[in-house]
């Protein structure tokens, strides 16, 4: 006679031993459904994502790797598997691979982005990006440790090469700061003989030969003197680079005094009233922070109205990172098209008939704000004025 369940319903069978044997309950079965279907779908998502992995177990064998992965290093999956993992790291770092991940399944070794370069089956070598995770049971106890393997090959290529460029360029540069400042040192003296024969002709014959010999004497002599300034100008802008600098703490109010003291009969001349703010202590190089305002206070006073008196005004805003100061005149003023450009080397919005000299002083102090970190720019409207800002970052802020 077939036996019945206690609740009424058949839910066990008979085993060939003649016991019965009961059915997993319903929660049961769907719960290991569901499992099954988990796995089912990580195995799926593991071998699909376009993304090289491995998963490894406490020995450092490869248990598990994807797709992405037999692509990337060119072998079929079954040549991976069962394998130590720094079998397919580059020789010279197979012994610190395999010391690595002893580390990090212990816990020894925190689990950081690293690089490593593994080996293709053809001999080729990559750069590879590694991250890590543990894999861990039920119980919360490590298993093993799966890795994504980035390959960065061809970006730590074009790292280097741009690198070794930026290093090919400060060296030319360099050299060319050197030859600048050699060239124009070593040019002062004979041009200081021309320049003093050509003054001597010109004191001694003028209006004793004909007009022509005396036009012909004074452009010698105007060259001559423009040739010195321009050796002097071009020798202070190669210091800017040149020279170390040496960073104190100082009062920006007492380098401005002596910038001012410096250019004092340029400013009583051209009966400018110069006023500045309270200014702050800042850290830069004293002899050049001296040049920037010299440079800045010296530009305004070239080019100023003649119809109204000159006014400059110094200032300084804390913006918390850094220290922005402005030097605002009265001037002639700017065209904002040409804001960019009066900060290049020898450029020039007026002729020298208009007003003298090199076109250099700006470059300067572009250079000298760039070599503390900061930036230069200028705000103008032609016929009001402009105003020159440029940045000093505080201690532990610099760019």
């Amino acid at each position: 006679m077939q036996q019945q369940p206690l609740n009424g319903h058949p839910s066990s069978e008979a085993c060939p031993s003649g016991h019965a044997t009961l059915a997993p309950p319903p929660f049961m079965a769907s719960r290991e459904e569901a499992l099954r279907e988990s796995e089912a779908n990580f195995r799926e998502f593991f071998d699909c994502v376009p993304v090289a992995y491995h998963e490894l177990d406490m020995a450092g064998v490869v248990r598990r790797v994807n797709r992405a992965e037999c692509a990337l290093l060119g072998y079929q999956a079954g040549e991976m598997l069962g394998r130590p993992v720094w079998d397919f790291v580059a020789r010279t770092e197979r012994e610190a691979s395999r010391e690595a991940l002893c580390r990090k399944l212990s816990g020894e070794q925190p689990l950081e982005p690293h690089q490593r370069r593994y080996l293709r089956r053809d001999g080729g070598e990559l750069c590879i990006e590694i991250n890590d995770s543990l894999v861990r049971n039920a119980a919360g106890g490590t298993t093993g440790i799966r890795t994504a393997l980035l390959d960065i090959t061809e970006r730590r290529r074009m790292a280097e090469a741009l690198e070794c460029h930026a290093e090919k360029l400060a060296r030319s540069n360099a050299d060319m700061e050197r030859f600048v400042y050699v060239a124009s040192h070593d040019l002062q003296e004979p041009l200081r003989m021309v320049a003093s024969f050509t003054q001597l002709l010109a004191k001694r014959y003028s209006g004793k030969l004909d007009e022509t010999a005396d036009q012909y004497i004074e452009f010698a002599v105007d060259g001559a003197k423009r040739m010195q300034q321009l050796i002097v100008d071009l020798l202070a802008y190669s210091r800017v680079n040149s020279k170390e600098l040496n960073i104190r703490q100082a009062d920006s109010e007492a380098l401005l005094a002596s910038a001012m003291q410096n250019l004092r009969d340029a400013i009583e001349e051209s009966g400018a009233f110069v006023e500045c703010d309270q200014l702050p202590e800042v850290w830069v190089d004293k002899a050049q922070f001296i040049q920037l305002f010299q440079d800045l206070l010296g530009n305004a006073i070239k080019f100023r109205r003649k119809e109204a008196p000159l006014r400059i005004h110094i200032s300084a805003k804390d913006t918390g990172a850094e220290w922005r100061f402005s030097v605002q005149d009265n001037g002639i003023g700017i065209d904002p098209r040409h804001s960019d450009r009066i900060f290049q080397i020898f450029q020039r919005l007026h002729t020298r008939a208009e007003y003298p000299g090199t076109g250099i002083g700006l470059a300067v102090c572009q250079k000298i704000a760039e070599r503390h970190g900061g930036e230069i720019w200028v705000e103008s409207k032609p016929g009001v004025g402009s105003t020159f800002r440029f940045t000093i970052p505080k201690p532990g802020n610099s760019k």
